[in-house]
């Protein structure tokens, strides 16, 4: 005799099914995230910029851009009229962390899906259609947070940085390790020198805080080795060469802090024995035409020493672009006000950019710190 199912066996069967589903869905998922990944790895969009002019008379700049937060900041900028904007590092978070599963994979997938956003946002597309672009990279376009010369996919990180940024295949970065660069545009009397270090791709490890947190121990503290670097040995040598040429105003690009003194975050104050080197190398070449400028701080100010040399040096930072410090200080009720004796200016948490208008006849560059809607700093530079 014929006998039907129970209903035992049709619940059976049904949890088959779904199981079954269930490992072909996961299946499909893997197949379109490798095919997705292999689409960015072939398409990864070039942004390319307006053509610089021959002539800077007004300069911007900034660092730390998220490019999953608001990008209206460019409007901003734009509404400045700049000659050039510098992006000074972290111009897109394409890091991935030690427990991200992704974080072992050389293609480095966050990273190109990091470009790929910024390339495709419509504000930042704009700004580049108006505005040259001049970019280097801190360590979370690097890939690493606070990475140095031991990240093991920075040449991949490179290849990445070059192709997003749409830089020439004869440029000479294609030929030698880093990215560092350095580019002079105008005629004697109007020419201006823009020097931008790698300071992520020759990096010596960093001396863990034994503070973690502590006010001016956050997470560093100086070194007492003289064998560390920060900079590598032929990017030292280069440097020298670019400060040797003639320019009539110099901007040199960290995008760490040099000057500051009142945190234990990265800076150069981390390696003294490189800073002290910094230093003197700018009083040995006598350029008293130099300005720094750095990021990474998610906060902007001014800073001045005056006792290095026989002139100021003086240092910029401006940082976040869309990151702003205020967030997380609100965030933990945090009203500190970090020390620093070369500091001029307060601290501002909230997104700012810099502007650098330039007077070549006086020879007097007119520094700002502008934060949309807040305080503006100014500062006038003789060079």
């Amino acid at each position: 005799m014929y006998a039907f199912p129970t209903l035992k066996f049709f619940i059976k069967l049904i949890i088959i099914s779904a199981i079954l589903q269930g490992c072909k869905s996961e299946i499909d998922d893997n197949s379109k995230t490798k095919v997705s990944l292999e689409r960015n790895d072939a398409e990864i969009i070039s942004m390319s910029s307006k053509a610089l002019p021959e002539i800077i008379t007004r300069l911007s700049f900034g660092s730390c851009l998220s490019e999953k937060k608001d990008q209206s900041i460019w409007n901003n900028i734009a509404a400045e009229k700049p000659d050039a904007f510098i992006f000074m590092g972290d111009n897109v978070y394409g890091d991935a962390y030690y427990k991200d599963p992704i974080f072992d994979d050389p293609n480095m997938p966050k990273m190109q899906a990091a470009y790929q956003e910024l390339a495709q946002s419509r504000q930042f597309k704009k700004f580049r259609d108006q505005v040259p672009v001049i970019p280097t990279w801190d360590d979370h376009d690097y890939g690493l947070n606070d990475g140095g010369a031991s990240y093991k996919f920075k040449e991949k990180s490179k290849n990445l940085f070059l192709k997003a940024w749409n830089i020439p295949p004869g440029d000479v970065r294609y030929q030698r390790q880093g990215i560092y660069a350095s580019k002079t545009l105008g005629q004697k009397g109007q020419r201006i020198q823009i020097i931008m270090l790698d300071t992520r791709s020759f990096r010596t490890e960093l001396t863990p805080t034994d503070q973690y947190n502590a006010p001016g121990k956050e997470r560093y503290i100086p070194s007492t080795s003289e064998k560390g670097t920060l900079l590598g040995l032929e990017q030292w040598s280069w440097l020298k060469e670019q400060l040797e040429k003639p320019a009539d105003l110099r901007i040199l690009v960290s995008t760490i802090q040099v000057i500051a003194d009142g945190h234990g975050w990265e800076a150069w104050r981390t390696m003294p024995y490189e800073r002290n080197k910094l230093y003197k190398l700018i009083k040995d070449t006598n350029v008293e035409n130099l300005i720094i400028l750095s990021g990474d701080r998610h906060a902007g100010a001014f800073y001045e020493r005056e006792d290095l040399a026989p002139f100021k040096i003086h240092e910029v930072t401006s940082s976040s672009l869309n990151l702003p410090g205020s967030y997380w200080r609100s965030k933990n009720n945090d009203t500190s006000i970090e020390s620093g004796p070369y500091r001029t200016t307060p601290m501002q948490y909230e997104p700012n950019y810099g502007l650098m208008d330039i007077d070549w006849n006086s020879r007097i560059a007119h520094v700002s710190l502008v934060s949309p809607g807040n305080i503006t700093f100014d500062k006038e530079i003789s060079f």
